[in-house]
């Protein structure tokens, strides 16, 4: 979603190219076009909030209630963003893409964290769930609004495609950069670099594990995505639930069998309602639109929860397999193989109905061994998790919170790289 940014915080970070506020001088970002300093007495939410250093709009939804983090770690902040010609980041006033954030603990380990957004949301989603985790442990930490967001990402690029290759270019940019900023800022480079992520974020760490092992030890990813060209992928996770779910909300037993038949946990159906009211519809009809947008012509991201057998142009009636050969091909850009080049340890939740376990977390773990990589992958299924810990009131007697396994992992991770 766009972020709705304090006045104070646009004020406060409306400066030159490469500034320094309140007398902290200014770290240069190599590549930034813009990036403003700050020496903040905690990097952690306990600090950044009240500081106005992050948007709790960002990473709302993503924690159960009553989380609580890490706090306590002086240190510098670098809020700034690289040349971009989108403006979907309304964040500090700039209305300019490509932003990110770098933090820079006082007491550092030698060791740096790199992430992106989960969704559509932007640079400081992880701020919670993953920057106060790892600041306290000591490690430096660099996230990335990942070049496009909110509900008009697939707006972003020339061709099919291209907007969720950006997400993997300014993830690989903010990498270099934060290694650069480190070594520069701590006076030795980092001995450690890892990419941590939640759903589409954990898609990117697969994908540059995939493609980057000079810059990475290791990875770290939650319920994380995964994009195939012959499946799955989620247009074609999607649609089954999409046309099922309305008829199982009406009480057909038949459509109760059709979801589980589609990959859809038992045991997740009270997550079912939420997640078509705001996960399936608009993650199928937001996908669609940036690898196929010739299915409904002219219409940008199709038609919101239309009903089943509407025609041509309903996403509820897509079926992936049949589309043209150039919707493949689209799809294959942006595919995961499985060809890790370093450790990554996968957490995945077992009541997932985003990215159902059968569909998305084994079947990964089944490309890397089949790529002959499985020494480098572990994946951990975690009982009674769900896409977001925002979602636990759901069924809290059902759904247990994921962060806690997500944060034992990192250690684990630790461990093997």
């Amino acid at each position: 979603m766009l972020l709705l940014v304090p006045a104070l915080l646009a004020t406060a970070l409306a400066a030159p190219a490469a500034a320094g506020t309140g007398g902290c001088p200014a770290v240069r970002v190599p590549g930034a076009e813009h990036s403003v300093t700050a020496c903040l007495t905690d990097l952690t939410t306990a600090g950044t909030v009240p500081a106005g250093r992050t948007d709790p709009a960002d990473w709302a939804g993503l924690e159960a209630p009553g989380t609580v983090t890490p706090s306590g770690v002086p240190g510098v902040q670098v809020d700034g963003y690289f040349p971009d010609t989108s403006t979907t980041n309304t964040n500090h006033g700039w209305n300019h893409d490509a932003q990110f954030v770098i933090r820079l603990p006082k007491h550092w380990n030698g060791g740096l964290v790199v992430a992106g957004p989960p969704a559509t949301r932007e640079q400081y989603a992880n701020d919670r769930i993953i920057s106060d985790q790892v600041l306290a442990r000591g490690y430096a930490y660099a996230a990335t609004d990942k070049g496009n967001t909110g509900p008009e990402m697939h707006r972003d690029g020339r061709r099919p495609g291209d907007a969720i290759m950006e997400w993997h270019h300014r993830l690989t940019q903010l990498t270099r950069a934060a290694r650069r900023v480190a070594a520069h800022h701590y006076g030795r480079a980092p001995r450690r670099t890892y990419a941590a992520g939640l759903s589409a974020g954990g898609y990117l760490v697969r994908w540059q594990l995939e493609h980057h092992p000079s810059l990475y030890d290791g990875g770290l990813d939650w319920n994380a995505l995964v994009f195939t060209a012959a499946g799955p992928n989620l247009l074609t996770t999607l649609p089954p639930a999409l046309r099922a779910y309305p008829r199982h909300a009406a009480g057909d037993a038949a459509a109760h069998a059709a979801m589980l038949a589609a990959g859809y946990p038992a045991g997740s159906e009270p997550v079912w309602d939420y997640s078509h009211r705001n996960h399936w519809d608009f993650f199928q009809r937001l996908l669609r639109e940036e690898v196929d947008p010739g299915y409904d012509g002219d219409t940008l991201a199709g038609t919101p929860f239309c009903p089943e057998g509407t025609g041509p142009g309903c996403d509820t009636d897509y079926d992936y397999r049949s589309r043209p050969p150039s919707v493949h091909r689209a799809m294959a850009r942006v595919s995961l193989t499985g060809r890790l080049t370093r450790p990554l340890v996968s957490v995945q939740g077992s009541l997932d109905a985003l990215t159902p376990p059968a569909k998305y977390g084994d079947h990964y773990h089944r490309m890397v061994a089949a790529a002959g990589r499985a020494a480098l992958h572990r994946l951990i299924t975690v009982p009674g998790g769900t896409h977001t810990d925002g979602m636990i009131p759901l069924a809290p007697d059902v759904l247990r919170p994921m962060l806690p396994s997500f944060v034992a992992a990192f250690a684990q991770l630790e461990a093997r790289s």
